[in-house]
């Protein structure tokens, strides 16, 4: 049998917004929520950046600036150009598709056009047991670890993955780890997206907004990669704008790893990384001392090859 291949191209685009971590959303068919997506054109597109870059503009109205490739998704049942994506029903077997993801990070929260179906919209509606910004989320005790403990009986290996990927039986958290733990969600059947790629209904207890296809293996990836690579590169300055206060670049670490920080600590790392100062302007009307103002040191960068943000927790 001749299968069909074809290259899909998706992009997950970040921002922080007062302490929200925000990614762009289309919509795919009538009811699930998408990464912006399309096709790539080997006989018209140059590039796969160029063409991604086309693609977001034309279903967003917005312009991407600088943007990294993540992964590259293969797995078989995906469809993501199916005109009903959100239905019980398996990718066909002749064609396969292949996806290039892409992660962009800005700064601004640009008002979308209302002609294009995108709005921003906080990542942890698709994954809401991983913001422990006020400690570990109910849904971890309450919901996931006994559903995943039934899932895993008798097998010590499944245990001890669950334990491990969600903190639980003395573990520790790990927020690098969203793409894992949703890969172990999926494979239990506790998210929505395993019933669909199965040709099954959805289960009444899955986890989670769905997204169609793979779109939110995609964005579990995109966060993945973004809670490690703050903490060995400055990308946190790629969400922030020119000036902001200490208090804003901290929420919006936290935003992005899901966790509350120590702030005294914070700070201190700070002032020894020399990765921001000050520029003596303060914000007004704050309703007690004024904050001043900071900017991201970029000559740091030419001096150190490995420097990110140190992320010390706050006591719990």
């Amino acid at each position: 049998m001749t299968v069909e291949l074809s290259i899909g191209l998706s992009a997950v685009i970040v921002t922080v917004e007062n302490g929200t971590p925000l990614f762009l959303e289309t919509r795919s068919g009538p009811h699930l929520a998408a990464l912006p997506f399309g096709a790539f054109d080997p006989a018209t597109d140059r590039t796969f950046e160029l063409a991604l870059r086309d693609w977001v503009a034309k279903q967003t109205g917005f312009p991407l600036g600088h943007v990294e490739q993540l992964y590259t998704f293969g797995d078989q049942n995906r469809d993501a150009f199916n005109d009903e994506p959100d239905t019980s029903s398996p990718a066909p077997t002749d064609k396969r598709q292949v996806s290039v993801g892409y992660l962009a990070l800005t700064p601004i929260k640009s008002n979308l056009d209302v002609s294009f179906e995108a709005a921003w919209r906080d990542w942890y509606i698709h994954f809401p047991w991983e913001d422990h910004r006020s400690g570990k989320p109910d849904i971890i005790a309450n919901m996931i670890i006994p559903r995943l403990n039934t899932w895993a009986a008798g097998n010590e290996r499944r245990l001890h993955r669950a334990h491990l990927a969600f903190g639980a039986n003395g573990n520790h958290w790990i927020e690098e780890r969203v793409l894992e733990r949703y890969e172990l969600l999926y494979e239990a059947g506790l998210v929505h997206e395993a019933a669909l790629d199965a040709g099954l209904s959805p289960n009444a207890d899955s986890q989670g907004q769905p997204m169609t296809s793979d779109h939110r293996r995609i964005l579990a990836t995109g966060m993945s990669r973004l809670r490690g690579k703050l903490k060995y590169r400055p990308v946190i300055f790629d969400l922030m704008p020119d000036k902001f206060t200490l208090s804003a670049l901290q929420k919006s670490v936290e935003a992005v790893l899901g966790l509350d920080l120590h702030t005294q600590n914070f700070r201190r790392a700070l002032d020894k990384g020399g990765l921001v100062k000050g520029l003596g302007e303060f914000e007004p009307h704050t309703g007690g001392r004024p904050a001043e103002f900071y900017t991201f040191k970029l000559e740091t960068l030419s001096t150190r090859t490995r420097q990110g943000i140190s992320t010390p927790l706050a006591k719990s």
